[in-house]
């Protein structure tokens, strides 16, 4: 039955991008290197560093829309490249999702 066994070998390779998902780390940088942030493929927050600059009580504010903006940036970046590895199997598959 070969229906089968491409759906068998779409499932694989779902789970082989979702494994890889997994590995993969995105950084995302704000402010010059003030903050730095990493996710997983799988959105799952890896690190956040903040330079030592960006600790003084008076940038306060400016540290906290760094944070929002870089991780902002890093979770796009990572949902961006989620998509990009479901769109390919899924059209493996012969799935075809509009807005996927």
């Amino acid at each position: 039955m070969p229906g089968m066994f491409d759906q068998m070998k779409a499932i694989a390779k779902a789970k082989k991008v979702q494994n890889d998902l997994k590995k993969t780390e995105i950084e995302a940088s704000g402010g010059d290197g003030a903050v730095t942030v990493v996710f997983t493929g799988e959105l799952k927050l890896q690190s956040i560093t903040i330079a030592e600059r960006m600790l003084a009580p008076e940038r306060k504010q400016e540290l906290e829309r760094l944070i929002k903006d870089t991780m902002t940036q890093a979770m796009q970046q990572a949902q961006a490249l989620a998509a990009e590895k479901t769109r390919e199997v899924m059209k493996q598959m012969g799935v075809n999702l509009p807005g996927l």
